[in-house]
């Protein structure tokens, strides 16, 4: 099952966090937070104009981005946890 973002949505899977400190410190599961970091699976065609047209969006598949700790909404895509999120939650693209 495929699934594609309408308008200026994207879908987004979580990256993991490290489970190590730089430090070497290892974080216990139950401190670790949900990640704020995901790649970018799927867009949408972008957000409509007052004229009919699209005006493409600034994420593309495959882009790391970061993103707020409440943002989006949480699906279920082939049996991995994913966010549904507008492209204004996003707060940057990692380089």
């Amino acid at each position: 099952m495929q699934v594609r973002p309408l308008q200026d949505r994207v879908l987004v899977e979580r990256l993991e966090e490290e489970t190590k400190t730089a430090g070497g410190i290892i974080i216990p599961d139950n401190n670790k937070e949900k990640p704020a970091q995901g790649k970018i699976v799927a867009v949408g065609q972008g957000t409509m104009l007052e004229n009919g047209d699209y005006r493409a969006l600034l994420v593309k598949e495959g882009d790391t981005v970061l993103f707020g700790k409440y943002a989006g909404t949480e699906v279920k895509v082939e049996g991995k946890e994913m966010l549904i999120m507008r492209q204004d939650d996003l707060l940057g693209i990692m380089q």
